[in-house]
């Protein structure tokens, strides 16, 4: 089994219930055990300003899944949740499920980069990540709490239960 990270972000179609959705989802891979979930934040969209704000949130899974196998079952979960892939990067959607780490592994392959390319600039990605592995390293041997401190908590808002 490997501890891999997963980001979960949406901002269509009543966003904390398909976050919830996803979680059940996960919660139901094979070979697979959702072992922790952080809060859902509220957050500024990156893309175009006229999209709503997403709600993110970060779960740990431990898997047996090879990370492509991970990756395939991430994108049917969020066809099954409506997901429309356009060509326009960051706008709206219904679900997104992002592969930010994977045990140690450092992977650069057509379809998959690990760690996730930009989680270290992204407060959405970081804060709950820190909130269920505040003593987490990284593969490149940087420590979480060295990316929290150049990632300010801006445009971000801990929601509640």
């Amino acid at each position: 089994m490997e501890r891999v990270y997963i980001g979960l972000g949406s901002n269509l179609a009543e966003p904390r219930q398909q976050l919830q959705a996803a979680l059940n989802a996960l919660a139901e891979l094979p070979h697979s055990r959702l072992a922790a979930t952080s809060s859902f934040y509220a957050s500024d969209p990156l893309g175009p300003p006229d999209q709503p704000r997403y709600v993110n949130a970060v779960a740990a899974l431990d898997t047996e899944l090879a990370p492509l196998e991970l990756l395939d079952a991430l994108q049917r979960i969020e066809l099954e949740q409506g997901r429309v892939r356009k060509a326009e990067r960051w706008g709206p959607r219904t679900l997104d499920l992002d592969i930010l780490l994977f045990g140690t592994r450092q992977l650069a392959e057509e379809r998959l980069t690990v760690p996730h390319y930009h989680m270290h600039a992204r407060a959405f990605v970081l804060y709950p990540l820190a909130e269920i592995a505040p003593e987490l390293q990284l593969p490149d041997g940087r420590a979480l709490q060295q990316l929290l401190a150049a990632c300010p908590y801006v445009g971000l808002e801990r929601l509640s239960d």
